[in-house]
């Protein structure tokens, strides 16, 4: 996902409001294609409708979702200042400006916004969870945490709520008990909201890819594409899937699909990635090459690569300074537990292994269950010689029996066949 990861939390409570009023919409057409073409059909009725304005920015938005094109983000911000051209500082689009915000990965500035609007509307279930999703991805749990529950507390059984809170559970490291809100949601969602209901099965292939449930995790995929053709998201786990298999050039395929549809950087990135696991290495290099040209270019942006683009100088181009450099400018911004990772690993790459150590344990400190993760920890630890914790984390890794499950298994066992091995 674009990152977001984590950011593509729904605003089911605001698509159900239009969905008695979208429901008449053409059927072939998505729920935010719906909810577009109504929104201009109520403008061209009345010019001066700011609600309607702000009817089409949320529906681009969600469009922006759906496929994956910034673009629309845009033209979501440009039916946003009609809006507010005919009622200023109106509060629906006040909200929907701090999502469009979120969207663009603005999060420090979203979550300036979200508390300027918390302090005005204390209530408000959506305000709490733009909170959740910019402490969220800024790296402030607690407070995260803190606004989650207000928003629960709130509205019981929000959709919205449960989905956020199944996020915290995954950062915390209860997947399982993510899985159970995320199927909560899942049996809540309308049945007319297919592409919310796709992203829910996603997010639940993407917790059971997490523990090694590989059949499960296909099934739920097949579903969510079934139920909306094409997902990118469902594609890119998919391929997930494929690698774990070991079905490389079906991965590609599939990484092929989603890039033609998502032409970003990062999705350009995971394809070269697949090419070389499948041995295309020409078509590889050329694919790395793409990649960082399209990620400097936005590198100093907000909606950005840079977590990719360190692990590329890192692992693949052998250019750690470099790594290091992108990883700097984006623990400036933020401090969630994969910018901390990123980081880490570039410090690593340099041989700054004491700060690496340091950064990396702060990266693990809320919880996570990820074996590439888990991964890096043991190879940090081993350099600073605490091989008792680099087994740790090894096992860790390996036990997971996912993707860098079994590079962190082969590191371990090198590890304890050889108890002076040096790396």
């Amino acid at each position: 996902m674009k990152k977001l990861a984590a950011l593509v939390l729904m605003i089911v409570s605001v698509a159900a409001a239009f969905a008695q009023t979208t429901a008449t919409a053409e059927p072939k057409l998505s729920p935010a294609q719906q909810s577009t073409a109504v929104a201009r059909k109520l403008i061209d009725k009345n010019p001066k409708n700011y609600e309607a304005y702000n009817a089409l920015a949320l529906a681009l938005s969600r469009r922006a979702r759906e496929t994956s094109d910034v673009k629309l983000y845009t033209e979501a911000e440009a039916a946003l200042q009609k809006s507010f051209e005919i009622s200023p500082a109106n509060f629906d689009g006040e909200r929907i400006h701090v999502w469009l915000l979120l969207g663009k990965h603005e999060f420090a500035a979203a979550l300036q916004e979200a508390t300027k609007l918390n302090k005005r509307m204390p209530d408000d279930v959506m305000v709490y969870g733009f909170l959740t999703d910019a402490n969220v991805e800024l790296g402030n749990y607690k407070d995260a945490e803190a606004a989650c529950q207000r928003m629960l507390d709130l509205r019981t059984g929000n959709l919205p709520g449960v989905t956020r809170a199944a996020y915290l559970r995954e950062l915390f490291g209860d997947i399982e008990g993510a899985l159970d809100l995320m199927n909560m949601a899942f049996q809540s969602t309308p049945p007319t909201q297919v592409e919310d209901a796709a992203w829910i099965l996603t997010q639940m292939a993407h917790l059971n890819l997490a523990i090694g449930n590989l059949d499960k995790s296909e099934k739920l995929l097949r579903q969510a594409l079934v139920m909306f053709p094409g997902y990118h998201y469902a594609l890119g786990n998919l391929a997930k899937v494929r690698i774990q298999q070991k079905r490389y050039g079906e991965a590609v395929e599939l990484l092929q699909e989603r890039y033609e549809a998502a032409p970003h950087a990062e999705n350009l990135y995971d394809l070269a990635e697949a090419l070389q696991l499948a041995g295309r290495t020409g078509e590889a290099k050329k694919a790395f090459t793409g990649f960082e040209q399209k990620s400097l270019l936005e590198t100093n942006q907000g909606d950005n690569s840079n977590h990719e683009l360190i692990f590329y100088y890192a692992d693949h181009a052998n250019e750690p300074a470099k790594a290091l450099e992108v990883a700097k400018r984006e623990i400036a911004r933020r401090h969630d537990t994969f910018t901390l990772d990123a980081y880490a690993w570039a410090l690593y790459s340099n041989g700054q292994y004491a700060e690496a150590r340091k950064q990396m344990e702060m990266a693990l400190a809320v919880g996570i269950r990820n074996a590439k993760m888990f991964g890096h920890a043991g190879e940090i630890a081993l350099k600073t010689g605490d091989k008792p914790a680099a087994e740790r984390y090894l096992r860790q890794a390996a036990e997971l029996n996912t993707l860098g499950s079994e590079q962190a298994g082969a590191t371990l066992a090198k590890l304890q066949a050889d108890p002076n091995i040096a790396r």
